[in-house]
């Protein structure tokens, strides 16, 4: 039964790829212009206003699916410093230091690093 289900791969991990984008890319507008309501805003040439924007346009490229691979490594990269900078260093444990995201993000966009976008990219490898 389940091995019908594998025809859908591609378009199970295009759903994937294009809500772990959009959540980054809201987690960057939080960043850069503080949308949805954060009370972080901080300068744009500081470390967290770098991840705006990283967290934007890799967000931005892996939701479309254009240089998928490059961006999701670059995003999964971020999201590993993220959490041993800013989480690690309070506990180690993600359900104590907040870092329950970053780690997602981080394995998800590592594994699209490998896997590529999926269906309904712009760039279908």
């Amino acid at each position: 039964m389940f091995d019908r289900l594998s025809a859908y791969a591609p378009q199970a991990l295009a759903v994937l790829r294009i809500v772990t984008a959009l959540l980054f890319i809201l987690h960057g507008t939080q960043k850069v212009i503080g949308f949805p309501a954060s009370d972080m805003t901080p300068p744009l040439f500081s470390l967290f206003g770098a991840a705006g924007i990283i967290e934007i346009v890799a967000g931005i490229l892996v939701l479309v699916g254009f240089f998928t691979r490059p961006a999701a490594f670059i995003a999964a990269g971020e999201m590993a410093v993220a959490y041993w900078m800013a989480h690690a260093p309070a506990n180690l444990f993600p359900a104590m230091n907040g870092g329950d995201a970053a780690i997602l993000f981080c394995f998800v966009f590592l594994y699209l690093v490998f896997s590529g976008p999926g269906a309904w990219s712009i760039n279908k490898h």
